[in-house]
């Protein structure tokens, strides 16, 4: 073989294991073992119409979500859709909509209603005409709350088979019983309830599949605060169930950096507050680095009209600097794809 043949020939040899290097670390990076997709379709509380609190949570086994909460829908799927968070889907095929419409109409199998404030519902209202049947689950009074204040064909018109009449009859409505195991129909998630401190009742979900387990929370109060000890029954479960299953991330609130007192929380949580309820989390749990693994997504970070202000960036440094346990936290993002 020539010299400069020889050298040509360790070099596509030098390039061929480099390449073969690159895919063998992608196929061993954890994100692709993951067990759940999440799509963030609304991240923040408060003011910001068109990116309020909204979810879609699938497992990486089928096509069809669960919605957590429902702050924001059709403006979300428009977001994730530019931003290529649907690419993974295996999407229905229907000519008769557009892409929007097939995620609406066949991959969106339900919604999770955590609470009835308006930035946690105002998507699903405004989307319901257009919407196709489909179950809403809420803990008793939130479904309550959902019945009276909005579907009373005052605040709009009655979607659902319940309250009053006429009924239209589009939402199946399920009443959560708090602590009790229920399947989402549609999915292979099932979901149990736990009441949260909020000034309207709120909840938080955990939702299951096999082994494997995701939080989401909907607004809530520290229990020091709230002092109805919540919160403590959601992590002492939650510890209990690490023993045999596998969590593998939470979504909670923090809507407000430190410097917000106490008395002006109204059932929130700050960067100091949601690191103390980490902490005794953390403590409950035999195999710490469970805790470790898992993303903690950061929702409901309330937009600021003020000059010169990040809450974004400011909760992000609070968070990081009280991080003693090394937990993941991820601010979320409107139009996020995570893999858990």
């Amino acid at each position: 073989m020539q010299p400069n043949r020889h050298i040509l020939f360790i070099a596509v040899l030098i390039i061929s294991f480099q390449l073969h290097g690159k895919q063998t670390s992608v196929s061993s990076n954890p994100e692709t073992k993951g067990v759940f997709e999440l799509v963030t379709l609304g991240s923040t509380g408060g003011i910001q119409d068109g990116n309020l609190s909204a979810f879609l949570l699938r497992t990486l086994s089928e096509p069809n979500y669960i919605a957590l909460d429902a702050g924001t829908l059709t403006n979300g799927i428009n977001v994730a859709l530019s931003n290529n968070a649907f690419e993974n889907l295996p999407m229905q095929t229907d000519n008769t909509l557009s892409t929007t419409g097939k995620i609406l109409h066949h991959h969106i199998k339900g919604y999770l209603i955590s609470h009835g404030h308006l930035d946690h519902v105002a998507g699903l209202l405004v989307a319901s005409p257009e919407d196709n049947n489909k179950p809403i689950y809420g803990l008793k009074s939130v479904n309550q709350t959902m019945s009276d204040t909005y579907f009373n064909w005052q605040a709009w018109a009655n979607f659902t088979d319940r309250g009053k009449p006429p009924l239209l009859n589009k939402y199946q409505v399920i009443d959560l019983v708090p602590q009790q195991t229920t399947n989402l129909k549609g999915t292979q998630l099932k979901v149990k309830a736990f009441s949260l401190s909020h000034p309207l009742e709120s909840t938080a979900f955990v939702i299951e599949y096999e082994d494997n387990l995701f939080v989401y929370f909907g607004d809530t109060g520290p229990d020091k605060v709230e002092k109805q000890g919540k919160l403590a029954v959601v992590w002492e479960y939650l510890a209990k169930q690490m023993r045999t299953k596998k969590l593998r991330g939470v979504v909670i609130e923090v809507s407000f950096a430190n410097d917000q007192p106490d008395n002006l929380l109204f059932g929130h949580l700050t960067p100091k507050w949601l690191l103390s309820e980490m902490h005794y989390f953390y403590s409950l749990v035999a195999d710490k680095q469970q805790i470790k693994d898992m993303k903690v997504i950061i929702s409901h970070i309330k937009y600021s009209l003020k000059s010169g202000t990040n809450p974004r960036l400011k909760i992000q440094q609070e968070l990081n600097q009280g991080n003693t346990h090394g937990l993941k936290f991820i601010l979320a993002k409107q139009g996020q794809l995570l893999i858990l």
